[in-house]
Order: structure tokens, then C-alpha cells, then sequence
């Protein structure tokens, strides 16, 4: 997701076995996800009181888009959501495995179409307003009703909810999908208080969901204040309070772990940054393996980009390799397609066609294409100078270097702060653009069908439509057998290769730094759970 929105927006899980299937190179055969019976026991988080009220304040420079899971599509956001929220079900913390959340159970028929989950008895919001089926049917018919970014995640799967009682809920989808319970486990499924506008986006609403922590106040680009939810079903977590400020750039977040104003320092820290706090010894620096990617989006609707020999032109031109080494040290991996490296189905489609680096190859299409030394192809680069860190001037500084290298370009570089290219990005306002994706689940649909699907991509902005990809895709999330799932996966990403609306560049990690005294649990997903902290 870019996560972003963005972007995710985001855009297949076989949950029985992908913890262990997840990143082998070859995927097995796939069996059917198997259903707790009615009576399974839920998993409790583990918690533990102390006495003393334990704080934390958290440093990024990442921002906030909406408090509103009917619209927040950006990895950061949905990251506050998971904390202030919960849904029917939930990644185990550190691990790849859907558990149960405020759903107890769940059972499927009519060959996957319907789903029916049973909430825990007594749940409550975190105001003390009791939390029924009816507050799930709401909310999801809420956020198909309001159709904002990650709405696709709802309504391109669910017909109907229904709530015959005050612990049921009945999902009714399209069609059977393998991959449901992931969806489930994202934030447009989470049930929210009953003070959210009914029928359109509610930005800055504190009153959250069932989460462990409720949203005590919340001053937009300064910080964010949360405390433990104390009707949360889970119990207390450790850590009562936790205080997250927003910072402007990489240099101040790490001036503030420094100065001893923030314990923990989390998207995003320069490259250099990270070293030099590695090899003071006064901190913990904490690789997060990544799925995460980062990539070019092409907006189809500039007439400068409708001819696809220009796309594929500047796909060509790219030297990944350089960037990775360069602008981010040796901390991230060029990528070639837009599955991350190691996920099953992953395919460097974008090597096979376009090498890297290759300036002759960029040079052919473009005279193709009309344009030559005296008709240049003129290029808006957009970036955002702190959402994806400081490194992104230099990121887009030597994308125009590596374009302009082909001497049939010449590259113009605009920036914005994060709410407004948020806009701009929807709104298909900027022509060329960075951006970069956090899972929304794990699976190769999340990285293909939000980005590819007409409809599924409308976040993007870039008008990207093509009918083959599409029955690509809906024939992947219908198919349960992984390797046959796996072949669609190649073919899709082979024609994003020939088509070319979004370039991919690197995949990265992530990176924590604290205190000594802290741990954390992250998730594949990339997800920090605040109420899994422990602090010694």
C-alpha cells in the first residue's frame, strides 16, 4: 500500500500455508484454507500491567492523510488505524498467520460465496459504546457507500453484509475468493463508532474503533496522542501511552532520538543516519525485511506519454543498480517487476525486456517514437520530500540525470508535501511521479490488482485500463491451485512490462532504531504494533 494511499490502496492469501510458502522461490501446491470451528478459542494478546504507567513517544516524518478507514490508503495511517482499531481478524504480531480478532469464529459456505463470523460476546468501543454485528454491517456499508481509495477492497469482492443478530455478521461476495479472511484483516473492514459522518469522509475523527488505544487528541503535522483502551478485550498492553510526532525531515528525527526527546525513531532515517547510530552503541537499529517497493507511475493521460515506445523508453533508461548504491547505500535491491523479489510468482519481467541501464535501447524507442537531440520529450518528475524520506531529491535528481543521459529528454522536477500530492496523485494531475508501497496483505494480488485492475488502480490516478489484464487478475483471485496462480502472476506481470503505466525501481527494508530498553514486534506486513512494545 502505498500504503499510501496510496498509497496503498491496498491492491492473494493462502493462509493455512503461507507462512511457510511466502518467500520460496518455487510454490508448492496450494490446498484450501482450513475454518476454525465454531468453537474455537480466540488467541488473547499477552500483556503485562506494571504499577507505574509506562509512556513512549515515537519520531517519523511520515503524516497522517485520514483518521477514517473508509479513505486512509497510505501505509503510516493504516499503521495508526491497526493500533486504534480492530477487525474480525488480524495478523498473529511477527508472523504471516490470520488469528482471530473481535470475530471468535468463522465459517464458510455455498463454496466460499458466504462467510459468517461470530464477534466475541461484550465488545464495547472506546468510549464504552457497545460494539454489535450491526456496527460491522454499518461500517463496511459505510465505506462501500462512500467509495473512497481502498473501497475496491470491499466492493470488489462483497455483494452484501448482513447482521441477523447482535453477534453475527454474514458476508455475501460476488464470488468465491481464496484470499477473503486477508482482505478482512485490512482496515476498510474495521468497525467505527457511530459518531463518524454516515456518508462521507470524516478526516480528522478521534473517536477510533475497538483497538488497544483510543485517540486522546490529535494535532494534524505536529503529533498524535493515544492511550490505552480500557474496554479493549485484549487487556492493557504495557505501554498505557504512547505520543507519536510528526517530523519535517530525517535530520531533525534523528537530532530528536539524539536529544532524548523520542525512544524510538521509525520511517524514515537517512541511510548515513542509520550508520552512524549502528556505530555510536547507544541504540538499536532493527532491520525490517522488506516487502516494500518503490516505483514510477506514468500517467497515460499525458499526451506526452500516451505512445508506449515512450514508456518503455524511459523504462529502458533506467539504471537501477546506480540508484540503490548510490542514493540509498546499499540498503535496498533494484526490481525489476512489481511482486517483491522472493514472494512466489515474482518474475523480473522489466530485466528480460529492458536490461538495466540501457541507454541505446531508451535512445530507439524515442527516435520511434518522434523525438530526437532538436524534439525533445519534455518530463514533469514530481516527488514528495518527506514521506519516503530525504533521500527522495536525490532519487529524483538522478532519475534526470539517467533520462536526460539518452539526450532526447529533458526532465523538469517539481515536489510537493504529502496531502497535496495525495491530491494531485487522484486527482491525475502530475505526469511522472514516485511512490512506494507497504502490503495491505501479503499475497501477489496486492501488488498486481491495485496498481493494474481498472477500477482497483483509481487511486493512482494514471488511467491505466487494459480488459486482458483484468481477466488476468480476476482468473488469479478466483484459481486455487498456487502454481497455475503463479502462471497468471507471470503473464500479468509480463504484459505491465509491455504496457509500462508504472516502472518499477528498487525494494527495500525497513529500519527501527531505539533505545536499549525497548522491543518491538513488526509484522511482514510491515506494521508496527504499538501494544506489542515492551519496555525493560
Amino acid at each position: 500500500m502505498n500504503r499510501t494511499v496510496l498509497v496503498g490502496v491496498l491492491v492473494v492469501v493462502i493462509l493455512a500455508v503461507l507462512a511457510a510458502i511466502l518467500f520460496t522461490s518455487q510454490p508448492p501446491p496450494q490446498t484450501p484454507t482450513p475454518t476454525p470451528p465454531a468453537t474455537s478459542s480466540p488467541t488473547t494478546p499477552q500483556t503485562t500491567t506494571t504499577p507505574a504507567e509506562i509512556a513512549l513517544t515515537i519520531g517519523v516524518t511520515d503524516k497522517v492523510t485520514d483518521l477514517d478507514p473508509a479513505n486512509a490508503y497510505d501505509f503510516f495511517t493504516w499503521e495508526v488505524l491497526y493500533n486504534t482499531m480492530a477487525g474480525l481478524v488480524r495478523y498473529k504480531p511477527g508472523t504471516t498467520e490470520i488469528e482471530p480478532d473481535l470475530a471468535v469464529s468463522w465459517t464458510t459456505s455455498e463454496g466460499g460465496r458466504v462467510w459468517t463470523f461470530k464477534l466475541r460476546p461484550g465488545l464495547k468501543f472506546c468510549d464504552g459504546t457497545p460494539l454489535t454485528a450491526q456496527d460491522v454491517k454499518r461500517s463496511i456499508e459505510r465505506v462501500m457507500k462512500i467509495n473512497g481509495d481502498p473501497a475496491w477492497l470491499v466492493t470488489d469482492f462483497v455483494e452484501k453484509v448482513e447482521a441477523p443478530d447482535d453477534t453475527t455478521v454474514v458476508f455475501y461476495l460476488k464470488k468465491p475468493v481464496s484470499y477473503f479472511l486477508a482482505l478482512v484483516a485490512t482496515p476498510p473492514y474495521f468497525p467505527v463508532h457511530p459518531k463518524y459522518a454516515p456518508d462521507k469522509v470524516d478526516s480528522d475523527q478521534t473517536a477510533g474503533g475497538a483497538g488497544p488505544y483510543c485517540i486522546k487528541s490529535f494535532v494534524r503535522d505536529q503529533q498524535i496522542v493515544l492511550e490505552a483502551n480500557p474496554y479493549y478485550y485484549g487487556g492493557k498492553p504495557q505501554v498505557s501511552k504512547v505520543v507519536i510526532r510528526f517530523y519535517k525531515d530525517a535530520t531533525t528525527l534523528r537530532l530528536a532520538l539524539e536529544r532524548g526527546e523520542i525512544d524510538l525513531a521509525w520511517r524514515t532515517l537517512n541511510p548515513p543516519d542509520l550508520e552512524a547510530l549502528k556505530a555510536s552503541g547507544k541504540y538499536k537499529v532493527i532491520e525490517v525485511p522488506g516487502s516494500f517497493i518503490r516505483y514510477i507511475v506514468l500517467n497515460l493521460n499525458m499526451p506526452e506519454l500516451k505512445d508506449v515506445n515512450v514508456r518503455r523508453a524511459l523504462a529502458a533508461a533506467v539504471c537501477r543498480k546506480d540508484i540503490a548504491t548510490v542514493v540509498f547505500h546499499g540498503t535496498v535491491t533494484p526490481l525489476f517487476t512489481l511482486v517483491p523479489e522472493g514472494m512466489w510468482s515474482s518474475y523480473p519481467a522489466f530485466k528480460e525486456k529492458y536490461g538495466d541501464c540501457n541507454t541505446d535501447l531508451a535512445k530507439q524507442l524515442l527516435q520511434q517514437a518522434g523525438f530526437s537531440p532538436s524534439k525533445k520529450l519534455n518530463i514533469e518528475l514530481w516527488y514528495t520530500p518527506t514521506h519516503y524520506g530525504d533521500t527522495e531529491k536525490d532519487l529524483a535528481a538522478m532519475l534526470k540525470d539517467q533520462w536526460e543521459a539518452t539526450g532526447m529528454i529533458s526532465v523538469s522536477v517539481k515536489s510537493a508535501e504529502w496531502a497535496t500530492y495525495v491530491q494531485q496523485l487522484r486527482s491525475g494531475a502530475m505526469m511522472v511521479s514516485l511512490l512506494g508501497w507497504y502490503p495491505d496483505y501479503l499475497d501477489p494480488d496486492d501488488y498486481t490488482t491495485p496498481f493494474l485492475r481498472s477500477g482497483s488502480n483509481k487511486w493512482l490516478g494514471n488511467g491505466y485500463s487494459n480488459p486482458k489484464m483484468d481477466d488476468i487478475l480476476d482468473k488469479a483471485a478466483l484459481e486455487l491451485d498456487q502454481t497455475k496462480r503463479a502462471q497468471l502472476y507471470k503473464e500479468a506481470q509480463l504484459l505491465l512490462a509491455d504496457d509500462v503505466p508504472i516502472i518499477p525501481l528498487i525494494q527495500g527494508k525497513l529500519f527501527i532504531v531505539t533505545k536499549p530498553n525497548i522491543q518491538v514486534v513488526v509484522d511482514p506486513t510491515m506494521i508496527l504494533r504499538y501494544w506489542a512494545i515492551r519496555v525493560s
